[in-house]
């Protein structure tokens, strides 16, 4: 695993986590492979939360901020300015965040789900209010973040975050454990489950135990939308079994179909 490498936890970045690992996630929210990792991260939470928390940090490459801030210093005052610029979803997933990190999560997942199912166009200032009604967010703190410094500040920290720990591929994961003098283990593109499970293990120095996993309809209430891959990695069996146990649940009018060019999509009712 010749992507698999030791790097330094930047100072500003030091946690007081009480589980004994954290994950950073370097992901470009619009980028295939994060979705293909978001799969990953979502069984490693359902399995081993217990020994870890994470942060994602941004990594979307941008030109200008500083002339992306000038252009949305119009959101503070309610103005329906529909802008479009490439690093606007990003902006969008840190104001998201100022309401809170599952707030922010949130939002990440709604957007990747636009992208799956090519509604709008989610470079869109417009299309990022939409996401933002959708998950539920207090739209007016949401709007007046969208175009705050802090919001264009914490992106610029995830950034930085990304500089100091020289992560040049993207997705990546690092790992680091609870004593900060030791180095990470950066972990750059998507690995087989099993990979991420012996690191883990490798890190604690234990052997792992897994939380047992929730339910089909407990899942659909934690992450809303799903794809068939999804369900069948996450409980280890066929896409063809996967399928089956959803159509029940359809039937049921528990969850919904939604077919798209690239993937079947299920969302709860």
């Amino acid at each position: 695993m010749n992507n698999i490498q030791m790097v330094q936890e930047p100072m500003s970045a030091i946690s007081t986590a009480v589980k004994p690992i954290e994950l950073y996630i370097f992901v470009d929210p619009l980028c295939p492979d994060a979705f293909g990792l978001q799969t990953v991260i979502r069984k490693l939470q359902l399995e081993y939360n217990h020994y870890f928390t994470w942060r994602f940090v941004l990594s979307t490459e941008l030109t200008s901020l500083n002339c992306l801030s000038k252009r949305t210093k119009g959101c503070e005052s309610g103005i329906e300015l529909d802008i479009n610029h490439p690093v606007l979803p990003s902006i969008a997933i840190k104001a998201a965040e100022l309401q809170g990190r599952r707030a922010g999560a949130r939002y990440l997942n709604k957007l990747q789900e636009y992208v799956l199912l090519n509604y709008q166009d989610v470079n869109s200032y417009a299309t990022l209010l939409k996401i933002a009604e959708d998950v539920q967010l207090d739209m007016a703190e949401f709007t007046v973040d969208f175009g705050s410094k802090e919001a264009a500040r914490a992106f610029q920290c995830d950034l930085y975050i990304k500089r100091e720990m020289e992560v040049d591929e993207v997705p990546s994961i690092v790992f680091f454990n609870e004593c900060i003098e030791d180095e990470g283990l950066k972990v750059g593109g998507n690995y087989a489950y099993e990979v991420y499970e012996q690191i883990l293990q490798e890190m604690i120095d234990e052997q792992l135990v897994s939380q047992p996993l929730p339910s089909f309809e407990e899942l659909f209430d934690k992450y809303q939308t799903l794809s068939t891959n999804e369900i069948a990695f996450i409980y280890s069996m066929t896409e063809q079994a996967a399928e089956r146990e959803l159509k029940k649940r359809m039937l049921l009018q528990k969850i919904e179909r939604i077919q798209t060019n690239h993937a079947t999509l299920w969302r709860a009712k």
